[in-house]
């Protein structure tokens, strides 16, 4: 009984093994045909948690590449957050620029916000046009351009014109569609459970 197990087992083994080198090589011959080498332009948005979350993994992902990084947080200016507290530490790898007051709903002054978005958007033009940054985080501007705090044509054409090899990444709820069709990659953070709900509050290390 043992034998015949142990020969089902090898069978399963050399089985597996096919599979995978067939998977290999449909693989390789799909990564030959990929060839365009870009800056990109990525969008996080969705009712999910992650969005921020996933962009400063790519930002610290670029550091350890020996790639320089701006970020540019257009809300969460109240906030100190374990991210900013760590990536201030390598000051020569990364800039971070806090300019927002709040949510709009912490602010309840749209013309401050409004100020604040204005100051913002002119920081992270600045870093697009410093060649020295190798990818840009525009953390929750997808916030202040759906509250129409800044104007969406003007927004899209300067990041579909931003200088070859630049990397960018948009993060926030309610992407615009302009947005969204200006991208090479957009990923949906879609909620299937959040302990907000059960009356957790936001957690140290987890949410800031």
């Amino acid at each position: 009984m043992s034998q015949k197990k142990q020969m089902t087992e090898a069978e399963r083994d050399r089985h597996h093994a096919e599979r995978m080198g067939k998977r290999k090589a449909a693989r390789d011959r799909m990564l030959a045909t990929k060839t365009l080498e870009k800056g990109l332009l990525m969008v996080h948005t969705g009712k999910g948690k992650g969005k921020s979350t996933a962009a400063f993994g790519l930002a610290m992902r670029a550091m350890g590449n020996d790639m320089r990084v701006g970020v540019v947080q257009f809300v969460k200016g109240k906030w100190q957050t374990g991210e900013r507290a760590i990536l201030e530490h390598f000051p020569e790898r990364v800039t971070i620029r806090t300019m927002g007051e709040g949510f709009t709903w912490d602010t309840q002054d749209r013309q401050r916000d409004i100020a604040a978005a204005k100051a913002a958007w002119q920081v992270a033009q600045e870093m697009m046009g410093d060649e020295s940054y190798d990818l840009i985080v525009l953390d929750e501007l997808n916030i202040v351009l759906r509250y129409d705090y800044l104007p969406l044509a003007e927004i899209v054409q300067t990041l579909e014109g931003r200088r070859d090899g630049l990397h960018v990444v948009v993060t926030g709820r309610n992407a615009k569609d302009e947005l969204i069709e200006a991208a090479d990659l957009v990923t949906e953070m879609r909620e299937i459970k959040h302990h907000f709900k059960a009356g957790v509050k936001a957690q140290t290390g987890v949410e800031f």
